[in-house]
């Protein structure tokens, strides 16, 4: 069974756009629970010396998103003319709208401004804990702010770096060797930050200590916007349901959790995210497309179903 859909948007983005600085932040109306899809589907036309972190960066995507989307594309030298998928249309993951949602599966943060009658959000890319530092899920708050911050490493990660022979100051200075950037954020989450960087490049990635990491120029966007004592909720949602109009969307991530662990990898996850979103009997869904994508990821909205109020064409 096939689907078409006239509201999905495709923008195909000449070279002659792509700019020397990151763009700003995007924000989406989201106002009202029908809206449960963000963004429209981009391509560019890659240059000799585009890479995709690079594009990413300049999109708002990060790295693994940039990977997903583009299987089989060399991510460090695409290629001059080779046409490059831009991941940045999102399903909103299932979690309150309010204050900072972050889906640590598609390394991504929501930040939602307004409230349910006129209520926007801004959506970045982020780094996240690697695998002996996992990210903690759950509720947290914003319990402090900080501009040029020091960085005071914990004991366990200056024991870290001695075991590879690198001695690691007790007080990092403000400046361009700390890891924490221009900004830093503290959650209630005792030990947890969400803060910029001095590496960029690996914003995208499964490469922190747990901390929630940003580009500089979307943590500098996000410091001045947040309140003291704002909600942050964080969900591990690999596989995430929305629709656009009638029409369903099914978005697949890879799941964080190791290859063995066959429940986090099976379709059983999948139906639990379908659920939440579909009402029985309300869509005509195309299970072996749904099933595709499932084994297929690309972080990318693809549309699986419609409702049955609506005839198919």
């Amino acid at each position: 069974m096939a689907f078409v859909s006239s509201r999905m948007k495709f923008f195909y983005l000449p070279v002659a756009i792509l700019f020397a600085v990151p763009l700003q932040a995007a924000e989406y109306d989201v106002s009202g629970p029908e809206t449960q899809v963000v963004g429209d589907v981009q391509y560019v036309d890659a240059r000799y010396e585009d890479n995709l972190n690079a594009l990413g960066r300049t999109y708002g995507a990060g790295y693994e998103e940039m990977r997903l989307a583009n299987k089989g594309v060399d991510a460090w030298l695409p290629g001059e003319g080779t046409v490059v998928r831009l991941p940045v249309q999102h399903v909103i993951p299932q979690a309150p709208r309010n204050g900072i949602v972050i889906n640590v599966a598609e390394y991504r943060m929501y930040y939602f401004l307004g409230d349910a009658e006129q209520q926007k959000v801004a959506t970045f890319p982020i780094s996240i804990g690697r695998q002996e530092w996992l990210t903690p899920l759950g509720r947290a708050r914003i319990v402090a702010k900080r501009e040029k911050p020091s960085w005071r490493p914990p004991k366990s990660i200056i024991e870290e770096y001695a075991e590879r022979g690198e001695e690691l100051e007790k007080v990092i200075p403000p400046g361009p060797d700390n890891p924490l950037g221009d900004y830093a954020i503290r959650l209630s989450l005792p030990g947890y930050l969400i803060h910029g960087t001095n590496k960029p490049a690996g914003v995208g990635m499964k490469v922190t200590h747990g901390c929630i990491r940003m580009y500089p120029e979307d943590i500098a966007w996000l410091f001045p916007e947040v309140r003291m004592n704002l909600p942050v909720t964080i969900v591990n949602q690999p596989y995430k349901f929305g629709y656009i109009g009638d029409i369903l969307y099914f978005e697949a991530h890879i799941p964080l959790e190791p290859e063995e662990d066959e429940i986090a990898r099976s379709m059983t996850r999948v139906m639990e995210a379908y659920v939440k979103v579909v009402e029985p009997g309300s869509t005509r869904v195309d299970w072996d497309k749904m099933e595709d994508v499932f084994r297929n990821p690309t972080g990318i909205p693809i549309e699986v179903g419609i409702r049955t109020t609506v005839e198919a064409f």
